[in-house]
């Protein structure tokens, strides 16, 4: 099986043996799930007993036993998400439209001022943002020890590619001392445990200091910790474990899959200027050129929302979702799939059906339009961009406010064009994904320069020099 690109390898055996195919791996049974139809009669019709995480050697090593999205399902899990829940549901999100507003500004400044930066930009402002909501802190210009620190926890996802670390199928190897000649694996894993576990409990260390002068009051972990007032003096502990793990997952569950999409936005509109073009007439249309797109916007931009939609359908930050784990002996067409079993969503195959989506490798928003509107009958890309059954995404809301604001900002006040090389000449470009656990493109630089003297105007006005200096 090629290792390129593996979710279409995957497809390809769907396609010949059946919508779901069996692996096995020393030992471990694996269903890989290659259609929406298996998908949803396994992950949702019978979540009750698919809604379970595998007991990966990995997940501890890498100081993700703290990430309730890799949790097993039972009531440890629930109090986390209750308490996530809690913060992200949807009116609670709109409470944060305001932050996600001032960072996207603050991208469009440095996006003007230096756009050959594009992903550093991207990292710094949405960064910067979660930080703001989730501990109420404000992260420094240049060499902020919270962005850092951060990435270098986010770096952690390479333990879970798939193979990469023996000791993924030989757990006893965890027990081997790093300077065991082949343990050199050990200093990695001890390398994203620390920053994990700094973002985890430092962070939130910081939001407690800033509650007495009330500059981090307004946070989501200052206000889980002050409900904690009112717990048990006994469970007090206990819930602050959850506090610091619901912020570590809040972050980690969001940051690399939206920096994957905007950069696959950037792609797409180098490669489709056609599309650049209408979303930026209904743009115009709509918001007019005396002010920058708002939130409350979003119902009148139908291109805008299909624009996102084909985003994250086009190339999926997570092209194969977080597998789940059968609790129970069960059948399904005819075959026998046992308790233990590890069922892998091929996301990617599901986004890519031809029968749902015509010409799957077509970048064409219009797929998602009936009549100048969004058409009910397509299906929305979200079904599964955001996982599955009882382990959806219960942050789904929050980026899909994110990715809007955005992307409709960017596309109002720029041009994106073709990167140019040192005589000028454009840049020949296509769309290429690294085969990591979450994939971004190979290549995403292109031309950034604004649409306008007065789409300039619009930036300076809304972004003070000193918000946006690198």
């Amino acid at each position: 099986m090629r290792k390129s690109a593996p979710w279409r390898a995957h497809q390809e055996l769907c396609q010949k043996y059946g919508d779901f195919v069996y692996v096995p791996v020393m030992g471990q049974s694996i269903v890989i799930l290659g259609s929406p139809r298996v998908l949803s009669d396994l992950l949702e019709k019978r979540s009750a007993i698919t809604s379970d995480k595998p007991h990966s050697a990995l997940i501890p090593l890498a100081g993700q036993d703290g990430n309730f999205s890799l949790m097993g399902y039972g009531p440890w899990w629930r109090r986390h998400r209750r308490a996530f829940w809690q913060h992200f549901f949807p009116a609670a999100s709109e409470g944060y439209r305001p932050i996600q507003r001032k960072s996207t500004q603050v991208l469009l400044r440095k996006l003007l001022d230096d756009p050959t930066q594009l992903v550093d930009h991207i990292r710094y402002t949405f960064t910067s943002a979660i930080v703001k909501i989730l501990y109420g802190l404000d992260v420094a210009e240049k060499n902020d020890k919270y962005i850092a620190m951060m990435a270098r926890a986010l770096e952690g996802g390479e333990a879970f590619v798939p193979g990469k670390y023996y000791v993924e199928f030989l757990p006893f190897l965890r027990h081997i001392p790093a300077w065991v000649p082949g343990a050199g694996f050990q200093k990695d894993f001890a390398w994203w445990r620390d920053a994990a576990e700094w973002v985890r409990s430092t962070m939130v260390e910081k939001t407690k200091e800033g509650m007495a002068d009330g500059r981090t009051s307004q946070s989501v972990v200052a206000q889980l910790i002050a409900s904690l007032e009112e717990v048990d003096p006994h469970s007090a502990a206990e819930e602050l474990e959850v506090v610091k793990n619901v912020a570590l997952t809040s972050y980690e569950g969001g940051a690399d899959t939206t920096y994957s999409t905007l950069q696959t936005f950037f792609v797409a509109m180098v490669l489709h200027p056609e599309v650049q073009k209408k979303a930026q007439a209904e743009l115009d249309a709509v918001v007019g050129p005396n002010r920058l797109p708002d939130h409350s916007d979003q119902p009148d931009l139908p291109y805008i929302n299909a624009l996102i939609k084909e985003a994250l359908r086009w190339a999926p930050a997570l092209p194969f979702s977080i597998p789940h784990r059968s609790t129970e002996d069960m059948e399904y067409d005819g075959y026998f799939i046992p308790a233990g079993t590890i069922l892998i969503p091929n996301t990617w195959a599901c986004l890519h059906d031809p029968e749902a989506y015509p010409d799957p490798e077509r970048f064409m928003p219009e797929r998602f339009l009936k009549d100048g509107k969004l058409d009910p009958d397509v299906c929305d890309p979200g079904r599964f961009a955001f996982g599955y059954g009882r382990r959806v995404c219960p942050g789904r809301h929050f980026a899909d406010a994110s990715l809007f604001i955005t992307l409709a900002m960017i596309l109002h006040v720029f041009n994106i064009t073709p990167p140019l090389d040192t005589d000028g000449r454009e840049i020949p470009m296509n769309l290429k994904m690294t085969d990591s656990i979450v994939s971004f493109p190979e290549d995403c630089r292109c031309t950034i320069k604004a649409r306008s003297a007065r789409a300039r105007q619009l930036i300076l006005a809304n972004t003070p020099r000193s918000d946006a200096q690198a």
